[in-house]
């Protein structure tokens, strides 16, 4: 609901402002400091949870204005939420933060350091399934025809540095994507009825995932409907402070799933905290439909699979908006262990950030390297052989930074890894 004219609360307007009691929850102890990525990187207050909090503080109370060089600080988070988990005051960071970024995108308070031009090109393209598809029809044709592999031997994309950034992100393609069924019957008993949600990059760069998702929650006696008109869930512009944008995809995802399921099924870290802070950004209207979304761990982790064994050493990353956004961290643990024969070792920092944070990595690219850089070097210190991560972007980050160190990795998303474990065909 739009503020009436003149209305204030310190520097914001009243249209989606900041709470000012979650603001003020924060006590300013410092348990965050080490947690924060940027702090970690940059070492500055300002770029701290804790000093963001303060210039968020000092606006909503009007002893600062809205300016380049708040916005800037801001703009260098990376959204991870690590704060949250450390705050013993329950500072709710990430809904400040997105609420913070909405006042500034609707004034026009831009730092000029921030790429807001090409933020607005990934924007129009990545959240978007339709025009994703074609363009992931093109990249494969890109990879398969060789000329990556041409264009990345003869340096040809290095005058184009957001192009070269994109280029080493991707994954290999598969062949090709076909859509799946929009209902995939349970085998076995019946257990219930669920929704799955594909994604955008998922659908368009990890099909397969999608597939293995579909197929454990089958094998696990679930009946699985795929609307096939779902849109984008809205995470990205969420993040970036773009509140109606993100309500208008919200609200379409909202549309697209039947109220009969039992589960809306999630398998990316950053979507599926969107879907379960729905009712918060869109009221109540949408808060029946959060408390059905689940991510994919949550679902088999109280299933009866059984999987055959696997010899092999893995370890596993924290994507943030699963250990942070959503507090889920033993249930995709307690799946591989039930995996006979694979060897789980523990990651030190597992649930620092790993750079990607949406599009971050391209928009922030020197800070983001440093945090790939850093958990590559964590990963390869575990000797595993498989790294494992529950989130397209922490796949694409880790994968990238790990082949530029030379790691002789695998990384895969845990139902990956669960197919290729499971029993039966």
């Amino acid at each position: 609901m739009s503020a009436p004219v003149g209305s204030r609360a310190g520097a914001f307007d009243l249209e989606d402002a900041p709470s000012i009691d979650g603001l003020r929850a924060c006590v300013h102890c410092g348990i965050c400091l080490p947690q924060c990525p940027t702090y970690r990187v940059l070492g500055e207050e300002m770029d701290s949870p804790r000093g963001r909090i303060y210039l968020m503080r000092a606006a909503a109370e009007g002893r600062v204005a809205l300016t380049p060089g708040l916005a800037r600080h801001l703009d260098l988070c990376l959204g991870c939420r690590a704060c949250e988990t450390a705050c013993p005051s329950g500072v709710p960071f990430g809904q400040l933060l997105e609420a913070a970024r909405g006042q500034l995108e609707r004034r026009g308070v831009r730092a000029p350091e921030t790429n807001h031009r090409l933020l607005r090109r990934l924007l129009h393209w990545f959240p978007h399934p339709g025009r994703l598809a074609p363009l992931a029809r093109a990249l494969r044709f890109y990879q398969r025809s060789g000329l990556q592999s041409i264009a990345r031997r003869l340096g040809l994309l290095g005058p184009f540095g957001h192009a070269k950034d994109l280029d080493a992100l991707l994954p290999p393609l598969p062949a090709a994507s076909p859509d799946l069924a929009s209902l995939i019957p349970a085998v076995g008993r019946r257990r219930g009825r669920v929704g799955l949600l594909l994604g955008c990059v998922q659908r368009a760069f990890y099909p397969d995932v999608n597939r293995d998702t579909a197929h454990l929650l089958a094998a696990a006696g679930y009946d699985v409907v795929v609307p096939p008109d779902q849109g984008c869930c809205g995470a990205l512009h969420l993040h970036a402070g773009r509140l109606g944008e993100f309500r208008r995809l919200a609200a379409g995802i909202v549309e697209a799933f039947p109220d009969d399921l039992d589960a809306i099924v999630v398998n990316a870290a950053g979507c599926g905290s969107a879907l379960k802070e729905y009712g918060h950004w869109l009221g109540d209207g949408a808060t029946a439909f959060a408390a059905k979304a689940r991510d994919i761990s949550e679902v088999l982790a109280a299933s009866q699979l059984r999987f055959r064994e696997v010899d092999q050493t893995a370890t596993y990353h924290d994507a943030c908006h699963l250990a942070h956004g959503q507090r889920i961290r033993s249930e995709p643990r307690e799946l591989l262990r039930r995996i006979p024969g694979l060897s789980l070792v523990e990651l030190q920092d597992s649930d620092l950030c790993c750079g990607s944070a949406g599009v971050y990595n391209v928009l922030e690219p020197e800070i983001a390297d440093e945090l790939g850089r850093r958990k590559a070097e964590r990963i390869a210190e575990t000797g595993a052989r498989i790294a494992v991560a529950a989130n397209p972007g922490c796949l694409m980050q880790i994968d990238r930074h790990c082949r530029a160190r030379g790691v002789d990795i695998e990384v895969l998303h845990p139902v990956s890894l669960l197919a290729r474990a499971l029993e039966g065909p």
